[in-house]
């Protein structure tokens, strides 16, 4: 007699069944860590509802406030990426056109949006 035991993942939120491959959506909040099993839809939900909060704040220590693990995740992890999706060397070149153009910007930490908006309409 053979046994099979299938796991199967479900939208926290919609209850919907999630496909093969789904890893689970953490997130950290006032200290604590949150994992959540969500459909592609309420991930991007959720990125969309906390962009603002993410953009206006400062990021600190080693892991993301959002994450994706597992398969689905885009842009996760890996030398070189960064919450702006820029490279270090473009926001090397960033850094140094806010500060000949009247922003303070470190050599380190995170660039606020409302500079990189205006790198992008002066480019």
């Amino acid at each position: 007699m053979a046994r099979r035991t299938v796991i199967q993942f479900t939208d926290d939120l919609s209850g919907e069944d999630l496909p093969d491959g789904t890893r689970s959506t953490t997130f950290a909040f006032n200290g604590v860590q949150y994992s959540i099993d969500l459909s592609d839809d309420n991930v991007a939900k959720l990125e969309a509802a906390l962009q603002p909060f993410i953009d206006a704040g400062t990021r600190v220590g080693a892991p993301s406030g959002l994450r994706r693990s597992g398969a689905r995740a885009a842009g996760s992890g890996g030398s070189g990426s960064s919450g702006s999706g820029r490279s270090p060397e473009d926001l090397a070149a960033i850094r140094e056109w806010a500060n000949a153009n009247g922003y303070s910007v470190g050599d380190r930490g995170r660039v606020k949006g409302e500079i990189l908006d205006a790198y992008d309409k002066a480019h």
